[in-house]
């Protein structure tokens, strides 16, 4: 399906730019953004995918992924069932699911490249999009997150006089697009038209080669049983450091326990906004300290693991770029010509037929698309209707609630070479619709 968006994008720019004038800008925006895909994607990309893909070694050597992905089996199992339990890729997308949650993007999308990479390593058909790849990319497609620290930042930003209000609307609407998207993956995995046949064992596909990650040392990693135990001081240690993070804590979440008064901008949210806050500011920190010295204690070689680990990074981040400007080049040309704006135009009278506001059409169109032109969109939209406008807050709540899917899927699937898609775009394009309808819907309800 791909194959035919990317030529669509392509064709549509040059004859929407001839057309209208445009073709020019059409030519200069395909090298801006092939530039931009290198430069300011891929590149930047390198030393962040270093860093997480350490942390992550260090976590899998220790033993702290095995014990994730147990403590959450039974949820996990259900939805893919095709992934051993004990498997590293059930730790890998536990953690980057919960980062998704934290909005933690930094770390998240890292963590999510490292399970695609472990995901593979059970694929027998390297090129083809397995059925745990495409129900993993819905659910990051669905932007499941608890706070749109972004779109909150936009709305305070122009003086909304409750800029955190959106994050009840957007919990409830990014709950429906997760469900909705890993439903509709659940459900296209069993059509005829995308059912893989059985592949007899040891048979590969020859069309993509050896699997990125066909090593037995790699694919299952050797993690508690050959570890030291954790001896009594050790838990002493850890006790104390967790003790460290709770009183942190609780002074961000509740800083009038401690004698501290609150900022203006603390004062404006609610309890639960700050708890979840102060939360998303100390994981981070956390995890960077909290897996070294956790593995340091169960006698891991921390230095000479997270450099491993890392050597990773730069192999995934030179893997993707290929994919992401052809992904990119594509949405860019298709903007400068035009095309969101020609769409807009055509789709107005049926907006408006079913009720749904028309100053959202350019957002959502805009949304799937590209992350950084959906920003500019909704900036906009809130500096000419007000911050506390009913359009204004579905606009945050879509924000905070879709996904730039196709970005996504260029990037995730471009770092463990897939290029048969199979049906994750319909799985995460529907997650995107059912966000957007739920978001207009539960924002009328909600702000009247």
């Amino acid at each position: 399906m791909l194959n035919y968006i990317w030529l669509g994008l392509i064709v549509l720019a040059v004859i929407i730019g001839g057309c209208s004038g445009n073709l020019k800008a059409v030519a200069d925006k395909s090298f801006e953004m092939a530039e931009f895909a290198v430069m300011k994607t891929a590149l930047p990309l390198v030393g962040i995918m270093a860093l997480w893909l350490g942390v992550m070694r260090l976590a899998e050597r220790a033993g702290l992924v095995t014990l994730l992905a147990r403590g959450l089996r039974p949820v996990m199992r259900r939805l893919f069932s095709d992934v051993p339990p004990e498997h590293p890729a059930m730790g890998s997308m536990l953690m980057n699911i919960a980062a998704n949650m934290l909005g933690l993007g930094n770390a998240a999308t890292p963590l999510g490249l490292r399970a695609m990479k472990d995901l593979e390593s059970l694929n027998p058909r390297p090129g083809t999009a397995t059925n745990a790849m495409c129900t993993f990319l819905a659910i990051n497609t669905s932007s499941l997150q608890l706070i749109p620290v972004t779109a909150i930042a936009i709305l305070a930003a122009n003086k909304s006089s409750n800029p955190s209000a959106i994050v009840g609307t957007s919990i409830m609407a990014t709950a429906c697009a997760a469900v909705s998207g890993v439903t509709m993956a659940k459900i296209l995995e069993r059509l005829p038209i995308f059912r893989l046949a059985p592949v007899a064992e040891g048979e590969r596909s020859a069309e993509s080669g050896p699997s990125t990650d066909s090593s037995p040392e790699k694919s299952l990693v050797k993690e508690a049983a050959t570890l030291q135990p954790l001896q009594w001081w050790g838990r002493i240690i850890l006790a104390a450091f967790g003790l460290f993070f709770l009183w942190l804590f609780l002074r961000l979440a509740f800083p009038t326990l401690f004698g501290l008064e609150l900022t203006p901008e603390a004062a404006k949210q609610t309890i639960f906004v700050r708890i979840v806050d102060a939360i998303s500011k100390l994981s981070i920190p956390l995890l960077l300290s909290g897996f070294p010295l956790y593995a340091a204690l169960r006698r891991v070689k921390v230095y000479e693991e997270f450099v491993e680990g890392a050597k990773e990074g730069f192999d995934v981040a030179i893997r993707i770029i290929p994919y992401l400007v052809a992904i990119l080049v594509a949405i860019g040309m298709f903007r400068a010509a035009g095309g969101i704006d020609l769409l807009s135009r055509a789709l107005k009278p049926a907006m408006f037929a079913v009720g749904f506001p028309p100053h959202l059409l350019p957002l959502v169109l805009m949304r799937p698309l590209s992350g950084s032109g959906t920003l500019g969109v909704f900036t906009e939209l809130v500096k000419n209707l007000g911050p506390d406008h009913l359009v204004s807050r579905m606009a945050g709540t879509i924000y905070g609630s879709t996904e730039t899917t196709f970005y996504v899927l260029a990037v995730y699937f471009g770092s463990v070479a897939i290029k048969r898609t199979r049906y994750a775009l319909l799985a995460g394009l529907t997650a995107d619709f059912i966000g957007v309808v739920a978001s207009v819907i539960i924002c009328r309800i909600v702000f009247g």
